[in-house]
């Protein structure tokens, strides 16, 4: 059974930071698309950040480009995300989830290609 656990949300004023960590379990961690999304009340879920799990490739959405940085712990199954520079547009939702089925790079931000998600962490940043 597949399991993604987020942790590490808060509420953090503008400017500060967050690391959100995603636990995986019950698959092949390795060699497979991850990505973090996230969905603000009244608005549609929306990638952030993907990686190629078995390698480096990493996928950012224009929005958090070098604000925020994907990374892995493939020796503990954990994905992270690592967000800088906080702006209350980041206020949201953030999920984790897995693409088992396609390659990153034909979608990394495609809800429909993540088959498993987690329950979400709550990214608060006020101004």
């Amino acid at each position: 059974q597949v399991q993604l656990v987020e942790s590490g949300g808060g509420s953090v004023q503008a400017g500060g930071s967050l690391r959100l960590s995603c636990a995986a379990s019950g698959y092949t961690y390795s060699s497979n698309c991850m990505g973090w999304f996230r969905q603000a009340p009244g608005k549609e879920r929306e990638g952030v950040a993907a990686i190629y799990t078995g390698g480096a490739s990493t996928y950012y959405v224009d929005s958090v480009k070098g604000r925020f940085t994907i990374s892995q712990d493939n020796a503990k199954n954990t994905l992270f995300l690592q967000m800088n520079s906080l702006k209350p547009e980041d206020t949201a939702m953030y999920y984790c989830a897995v693409n088992p089925r396609f390659a990153c790079y034909l979608g990394p931000f495609d809800p429909e290609r993540f088959d498993y998600w987690g329950q979400g962490t709550q990214v608060t940043v006020s101004s």
